[in-house]
């Protein structure tokens, strides 16, 4: 009798974690941010942010403003930047872009860099020295450090968290940095945050479809925010696995009698 109710007991056990991954299907992973639901981003086209502006759905993202034609990253406050004026070695700089945006030269004084491209600023410091100071001057800036080049990973993804990357950085660029999918990741659920003024911009790109050339790879930018959601069917696969594993379990210590 003792027998019977143990294996009942197990049997039930074993049906309701059964049951447990198929209602997964309905729920979210708790790594993914809780106050962003991706079946709700694919149904609506705007959602309101407390901090003003907009969450707009698009389907595909534009380049940041202020860049040209989306081929240059605009610099940012805390970027460091090397400014070497050709042949007038006393001048050259290694100067940090302040909070309000700006940089510090001699003779010339304050410059605001942040918004701006490299060459931008190039031009804006030559023409200022030509202005008073130098005839034809060359100014060249290399971005020793860029704040504006991280992105951030979140979600479904082995190594969640903040990296550099390169003017050039592509979206698959970005899940590799992150190592890649994890068990539940859904290469088809992969969203790219953007801020383009006071809106947020938010696109879903195919990972799968971009591996495979059937979709463009598109760009990432600096101050991208990358999060990848789970697939629904492979909670529900990973709870089933868990199940199974239970009642093998169950079976192998002799609750459930043979």
């Amino acid at each position: 009798m003792k027998r019977d109710l143990m294996n009942c007991a197990a049997i039930t056990m074993v049906v309701m974690l059964g049951s447990l991954g198929v209602s997964a299907c309905t729920s979210t992973s708790p790594t993914a941010p809780a106050s962003i639901d991706a079946l709700q981003l694919t149904s609506s086209s705007s959602v309101p942010l407390s901090g003003g502006g907009a969450l707009q759905i698009v389907k595909d993202l534009p380049a940041p403003q202020n860049s040209q034609n989306g081929s240059e990253q605009p610099l940012s406050p805390n970027d460091v930047l090397e400014v070497d004026v050709f042949q007038v070695d006393n001048l050259n700089r290694t100067v940090q872009v302040d909070a309000s945006g700006e940089i510090s030269l001699p003779l010339i004084g304050t410059v605001t860099a942040a918004g701006k491209t490299v060459r931008q600023l190039e031009k804006e410091i030559e023409t200022a020295y030509s202005a008073n100071y130098l005839q034809s001057p060359d100014v060249t800036i290399f971005v020793k450090e860029s704040i504006g080049q991280r992105i951030t990973v979140d979600g479904e993804v082995n190594k969640a968290g903040i990296y550099p990357v390169s003017s050039n950085a592509s979206l698959i660029d970005a899940v590799a940095l992150a190592g890649g999918f994890n068990a539940i990741g859904d290469a088809g659920k992969v969203f790219v945050y953007r801020n383009i003024g006071q809106n947020t911009l938010v696109a879903n790109y195919n990972v799968e479809s971009i591996r495979a050339g059937k979709s463009r790879n598109p760009r990432i930018y600096g101050g991208d925010k990358v999060v990848v959601f789970p697939s629904k069917s492979k909670i529900a696969l990973n709870n089933l696995k868990d199940a199974l594993g239970v009642a093998s379990t169950a079976v192998r210590i002799g609750v459930l009698a043979p």
